[in-house]
């Protein structure tokens, strides 16, 4: 049990430049206590102590702003950021090395029945905002950029924009951690798309401009 809060203070020291001690991590992060309050209610939930699991994340919740179901499975070395307003449902399963920012919801669409939520591979960040809903797996390595509505399966080592999202990038520069995504400069589907369509039309509007002038001469 040390050991896997040690790991979990190390890995927050690492991605959070605002972090200047273990001990101040471990006193006044949320995202840590949260998790160790999952630890205990999951362990509870397993032990059929349904009742008393719920009681345990709902005080979580009420204390952090981060639910976490009793059911989920968390991973090692879970990094949460700020934290506020994170959801993650009861068949969540978030693999090891996962960073999550505030806002961030792993839920289901309610039209599931027994597994209903996604399955998070190993070194997934999911920026904030971002929802992910659905019994499908995102892959290892993969980036959910803010915001982003995620309804169907990200590849390893892909980046997922956009409501809702649209894979723009895969098999990029693998890296253990996360730590250098760039949340900003990514490429927006969308925009593209409309950006596109502008220049056929304005393209249209001179081809039809020299038409015009051809007549009347």
């Amino acid at each position: 049990m040390f050991k896997a809060l040690n790991e979990t203070l190390e890995a927050y020291q690492r991605r959070d430049p605002a972090a200047r001690s273990k001990l101040e991590i471990f006193l006044l992060y949320q995202g840590v206590h949260a998790t160790l309050y999952h630890r205990l209610a999951h362990w509870l939930y397993c032990h059929k102590w349904k009742f008393l699991a719920r009681c345990i994340s709902q005080w979580s919740r009420f204390w952090t702003g981060i639910e976490i179901h009793p059911g989920a499975k968390i991973g090692r070395r879970f990094v949460i950021d700020h934290g506020m307003g994170i959801v993650i449902g009861e068949t969540a399963e978030v693999g090891d090395d996962c960073l999550i920012y505030h806002g961030v919801t792993l839920g289901g669409t309610g039209k599931d029945q027994g597994k209903r939520h996604p399955t998070i591979g190993n070194n997934v960040l999911i920026s904030c905002g971002a929802k992910v809903l659905g019994p499908f797996k995102v892959g290892d390595n993969a980036r959910i950029a803010a915001n982003a509505v995620v309804l169907s399966e990200v590849p390893a080592d892909a980046t997922a924009v956009g409501i809702p999202a649209q894979i723009v990038r895969i098999a990029g520069r693998s890296t253990r951690y996360a730590d250098e995504v760039d949340q900003i400069s990514v490429n927006n589907p969308t925009l593209e798309r409309l950006s596109s369509i502008s220049a056929r039309l304005d393209l249209v509007e001179k081809l039809l401009d020299e038409q015009y002038l051809e007549g009347k001469r």
